[in-house]
């Protein structure tokens, strides 16, 4: 089952990543100043990911 990990990094602020169930990291999140804020960064990645439309982005020209 994919999960949702919350941490600390070494300043003391939190994040999230989300893992796929063959323990592959497949999304990240922003930092966070506190714990309830990087849980609500969560809850709106589960509401809105099932709305998201897909974009391709054009290389820029070389």
């Amino acid at each position: 089952m994919s999960k949702f990990e919350v941490f600390t990094d070494n300043t003391g602020k939190y994040s999230f990543r989300l893992r796929a169930r063959n323990g592959e990291i497949i999304a990240t999140g922003q930092v966070y100043a506190s714990k309830a804020g990087c849980l609500k960064g969560i809850e709106s990645v589960k509401k809105n990911a099932p709305l998201a439309k897909v974009v391709e982005m054009e290389t820029p020209a070389k």
